[in-house]
């Protein structure tokens, strides 16, 4: 017991926490990507990290998407402005330039593999 309180409080001196240290308040915030942010906000729930939990076989892969004929900012702002099959529509929900920014990122991470 000695040992592992002498151990705790070396570390406790030495600041080993274990913990990553706190950013200054100063530190520069990475800027938020739009399309990021609504897709984690409203597709993701269905979309995560580029799956299709309702319709497994119809993912946001590069391959998927040029499959189904998905591969085109058009084409996808289309689909999440006025649903098809299973995905309702989300032009009543999202702004045009929310829709923009999403069709963006889905086709920037369909392009990096997700």
């Amino acid at each position: 017991m000695l040992s592992f309180v002498t151990v705790g409080l070396a570390q406790a001196d030495s600041g080993a926490t274990g913990l990553a240290p706190a950013q200054s308040p100063d530190a520069p915030v990475p800027p938020v990507n739009p399309g990021q942010q609504v897709f984690s906000n409203t597709c993701s729930a269905c979309h995560i990290g580029g799956t299709n939990v309702i319709v497994p076989k119809k993912t946001l892969t590069q391959e998927a998407l040029e499959k189904y004929a998905m591969d085109s900012v058009e084409a996808i702002k289309q689909q999440v402005t006025q649903g098809k099959n299973a995905m309702p529509g989300f032009g009543d929900r999202l702004t045009p330039d929310q829709i923009d920014a999403v069709a963006g990122y889905v086709l920037e991470q369909a392009d990096a593999g997700w």
